[in-house]
């Protein structure tokens, strides 16, 4: 059973004159960066020459300096920049400035899980790494909220890293939803694997073959496009609030029945296998790897596949239907306009 922490469990001044420099100002960079300083840390961001992002951070009151300079500053850097950048970022503006005594804070493992990144011994490293999108973290705490968090410690130099990290979480408002201790091993694997067969790969390929399915068959688009996208939000909602078995009992005794006899159809046993093939591609680096590969070869195949998706008619027949319901994405500018781009 995995450790909560809340609020009463952090020690808010452990982070009392420490000053963090927060690298990236993307959806996870600006809520952390503007929650830390409402939290009354000293914050800087550190964005590279020319950043988009540099005017942002301005016109909401940050500091903004180099890289190299925001984290030559700081006594904790905290690394939120796309996990492809980040090797060639430590290696070329935070390394070259690591002193004995200053932490790295990342909100995902993946650098250090595969040993992209190795921080020298006497520097702490720890990982605050909140369950939720950035605009989340930021309008949970304007609110007085929080969004739960994982926490882990890989290298504990100063041998208070776990109190720095609740300390960072308590600032971004996680402790007040809750804080679960991890590891960097247990959190990168299990967010890949959660990516990959359920959240984004299960779920879009799943989508995509009922829709498929139904057209194929002779019915509408527009009536497939309802019962096997749209109405996913509904479902999600459901299982999101009240759980699996919550969203069973909301729904009609038809669709339960149908449900509990023909899901374990759609997922058998040739499906479990699979996933616990793309388990393992994660388990021993060869996903990282590919991706590694993929990104530094200019993203061909990526973006080949990117378009495949793009073009699938169930982009075309969901945009002219959501044109019909600005319900739908009312909040979608709000949402761009706060994570800072």
């Amino acid at each position: 059973m995995a450790t909560m922490y809340y609020e009463h469990d952090a020690d808010p001044t452990v982070l009392e004159g420490r000053k963090v420099a927060v690298l990236g100002y993307g959806s996870q960079g600006h809520a952390h960066a503007l929650n830390l300083s409402d939290s009354g840390v000293d914050v800087v961001v550190g964005l590279r020459d020319g950043s988009a992002s540099a005017d942002k951070a301005s016109a909401a009151g940050l500091k903004v300096l180099s890289v190299a300079d925001a984290a030559s500053w700081a006594d904790v850097v905290t690394v939120l920049l796309p996990d492809t950048e980040q090797k060639a970022v430590y290696d070329d503006a935070i390394a070259p400035t690591l002193e004995p005594g200053q932490a790295i804070l990342f909100a995902h493992g993946f650098n250090i899980r595969y040993g992209r990144i190795t921080p020298p011994p006497s520097i702490d490293v720890v990982m605050v790494a909140p369950k939720g999108p950035g605009h989340l973290v930021r309008r949970t705490y304007t609110e007085g909220g929080g969004v739960p968090s994982l926490v882990a410690v890989h290298q504990d130099a100063s041998g208070t890293a776990h109190d720095l990290a609740l300390a960072y979480a308590h600032a971004i408002g996680a402790t007040r939803a809750g804080v679960l201790d991890t590891t960097f091993t247990e959190e990168t694997e299990t967010d890949l694997f959660g990516e990959q067969v359920v959240l984004c790969g299960g779920v879009t390929e799943l989508v995509r073959a009922g829709f498929d399915t139904l057209v194929d068959a002779g019915y509408q688009p527009e009536s497939a496009y309802f019962e096997c996208l749209h109405e996913l939000k509904l479902i999600v909602d459901l299982m999101y609030e009240q759980g699996i078995d919550g969203m069973r009992y909301s729904v009609s005794d038809t669709a339960e029945y149908g449900d509990v006899t023909r899901g374990p159809r759609i997922i058998n046993e040739a499906v479990r296998a699979e996933m616990r093939a793309v388990l393992e591609e994660i388990q021993d680096g060869r996903f990282a790897e590919e991706w590694i590969a993929e990104d530094r070869s200019g993203r061909d195949r990526f973006n080949l596949l990117r378009a495949k998706g793009s073009d699938h008619p169930i982009e075309a027949v969901g945009t002219r239907l959501r044109a019909m319901m600005p319900f739908v994405s009312e909040g979608r500018t709000k949402v761009q306009d706060a994570s800072g781009g």
